[in-house]
């Protein structure tokens, strides 16, 4: 297994007002993250975000090239980006759901405290196969057909990101992020840039993927 120590390539935030960072993701131009004042957008060179909507937000957020996917409470909205509408909804598989990211048609969901990820069908919230990790499960990603994962360990306040097998789980490669640095949401920007949440101390991180 691969390791290494995250190279972190600008940090953001605190944010006023933002007491945590929740689900992150992309858009192809800003980041959007979840935060206890609803849905908002940072430009990658600017240091200030916008609250684009006010609305539950309370854990992982995706974005599939047309719509945003929230996780609030039990469920998962589909919502429009240009107006915040809700354009619809669907069970979340319930119990600790954390991170939220989309691929090939499908939506990954991380448990944090149940350390598992489900792929689930967007049209009904069915699951359709569910991976087992050994460390709690944040923000979840996919770029170039890896698979990665956030972890969380809240009592030793560390964090690592995870490339896994997608078919085993089996760890393939971690990058350990610094003592006391955790990640909540996580999200690619499809090149060498990951997008981490720092939790409740309210920041954003961009960490280089490692090649």
């Amino acid at each position: 297994m691969k390791r290494s120590t995250a190279k972190i390539v600008r940090e953001y935030g605190p944010f006023a007002g933002i007491e945590g960072v929740h689900g992150v993701t992309w858009d192809g131009e800003r980041v959007w993250f979840a935060s206890n004042a609803g849905l908002n957008t940072l430009d990658p060179q600017d240091d200030q975000p916008q609250l684009k909507f006010s609305m539950a937000a309370d854990a992982g957020t995706a974005f599939d090239g047309q719509h945003l996917y929230q996780i609030a409470e039990n469920q998962i909205h589909t919502i429009d980006p240009h107006s915040g509408r809700i354009l619809g909804s669907i069970p979340a598989p319930g119990g600790s759901d954390s991170g939220l990211t989309w691929a090939e048609g499908t939506l990954w969901v991380g448990q944090y405290r149940d350390r598992k990820i489900h792929q689930i069908d967007p049209a009904s919230g069915k699951i359709l196969r569910t991976l087992e990790s050994n460390r709690f499960v944040t923000g979840v990603t996919w770029v170039d057909g890896e698979f990665w994962h956030g972890t969380w360990d809240a009592d030793e306040q560390c964090s690592e990101l995870r490339r896994i097998d997608p078919n085993t789980a089996e760890v393939l490669e971690t990058v350990e992020m610094p003592a006391g640095v955790v990640v909540s949401g996580l999200e690619s920007d499809g090149g060498d840039t990951f997008y981490c949440g720092g939790g409740w101390h309210g920041e954003l991180r961009a960490v280089r993927r490692p090649r």
